[in-house]
């Protein structure tokens, strides 16, 4: 997140406290940002231009200078760098970020719907969380045999994974931990990604990233990652209503356009299709374990169970009845606003099976059952995704 000469500060990384944690160390960061500027941030190309892009913002610009409180966020609540609950946050800390994330917040206000996305290798990404410059460093990033990692397609369960997870590493390590935001790797620029080599093990990190653009190293140290999917209708439903009301993603014109996006992969982290197809190769692999968000919600113990063995953690009958009690969908969502503040809601909507009932029309409905079946029959994912049980 370099600056053009005289337009921005760098980033002032300061460690505030390294205390003892799961597996090692959980380490807290402060990062101080310059006041946000007042200028609009640069016009982007529209995401739905005719020709594949290939753009990005602006070195020193709003847009990039806004990731800078994501990333303080990400970098403060996720990868396993954040404050256990015992320890005291410094003081003057979570004022100073509010205020910082309010200002960011109104700066999004003021971008056009069409200036939020942009084009990396002819997929689209929020230009404030995702920018290219992360994307780049991203490739470089070196994985470790012991690191989690979670991997979900955008509203496929990835933040209630998240929650489940720090949960079962907490019960095995005999120390709570807070539960935070998401360990979105996109969203991290170059600086965290420097501090995230440093972190001390396992580190919970996360992506809502195609397997091809996951850096190479998770696959060649066959690091063991946990990927969730979800039938494709709730999923379109549930994107829906976040992109509607999450203010760093194009606002769609309507359910019909969201839906003719979606069908034809022109949203966020790209097609639903493309990402099971790829993970369909994977299925076999031993590093690689693929749960549904409705295998979960029928049987979330048998879930938590299989997922705690998954990583290597041995946890009494007690403890998995514990966290599953803890996690279900509802009281994920009661207790949205302490992990997720006023986006709470926007995370945990209904987590519903069956909610795209409500949504897609006769005709919908038919072109994405010949969708699955076009993509999907036969294949094991598919399978594993019970779509007649659960989208007819």
């Amino acid at each position: 997140m370099s600056a053009a000469p005289g337009t921005r500060k760098r980033l002032l990384l300061t460690l505030v406290a390294c205390v003892r944690g799961v597996g090692g160390s959980y380490c807290y960061f402060s990062f101080h940002l310059p006041p946000p500027p007042a200028t609009h941030p640069p016009a982007h190309q529209p995401a739905h231009a005719s020709a594949p892009l290939h753009t990005h913002s602006e070195p020193g610009s709003e847009a990039e200078q806004s990731m800078d409180v994501q990333l303080h966020k990400q970098m403060e609540q996720g990868a396993g760098l954040e404050t256990p609950e015992t320890q005291e946050t410094p003081v003057g800390v979570n004022s100073s970020f509010q205020a910082r994330i309010h200002a960011r917040m109104e700066l999004v206000k003021n971008m056009k719907e069409e200036e939020k996305l942009y084009r990396y290798n002819g997929v689209l990404y929020p230009v404030i969380m995702s920018p290219e410059e992360n994307l780049r460093a991203l490739e470089s990033v070196e994985a470790r045999e012991d690191d989690i990692m979670l991997v979900a397609y955008p509203k496929c369960g990835f933040n209630w994974m998240v929650a489940v997870l720090r949960k079962i590493m907490s019960a095995a390590s005999g120390v709570k931990a807070e539960s935070k935001m998401p360990p979105l790797m996109e969203f991290f620029g170059s600086e965290a990604l420097q501090f995230l080599q440093k972190a001390p093990s396992p580190r919970l990190l996360g992506t809502h990233m195609h397997p091809d653009n996951i850096p190479a190293s998770f696959f060649q140290k066959k690091t063991k990652m946990l990927v969730v999917f979800r039938n494709p209708k709730d999923t379109m439903v549930s994107f829906y209503h976040f992109s509607s009301k999450n203010p760093v993603l194009a606002t769609p014109e309507s359910w019909d356009q969201f839906y003719t996006d979606f069908m034809s992969g022109e949203v966020p982290w790209g097609s639903y299709f493309d990402h099971a197809l790829a993970w369909e190769k994977y299925i076999d692999d031993p590093s690689v374990m693929i749960i549904t968000f409705e295998e979960l919600k029928q049987d979330l113990s048998g879930g938590v169970q299989r997922v705690a063995e998954f990583f290597g953690y041995s946890l009494t009958d007690d403890q998995i009845q514990s966290i599953a009690e803890e996690s279900t969908f509802n009281a994920m969502r009661e207790g949205s606003k302490d992990s997720h503040g006023q986006m709470g809601k926007v995370f945990f909507r209904k987590g519903e099976i069956g909610d795209w009932r409500n949504h897609f029309s006769d005709v919908q409905s038919e072109e994405m059952d010949a969708a699955f079946k076009k993509h999907l029959e036969g294949t094991k994912l598919g399978a594993r995704l019970q779509y007649d049980l659960h989208c007819k």
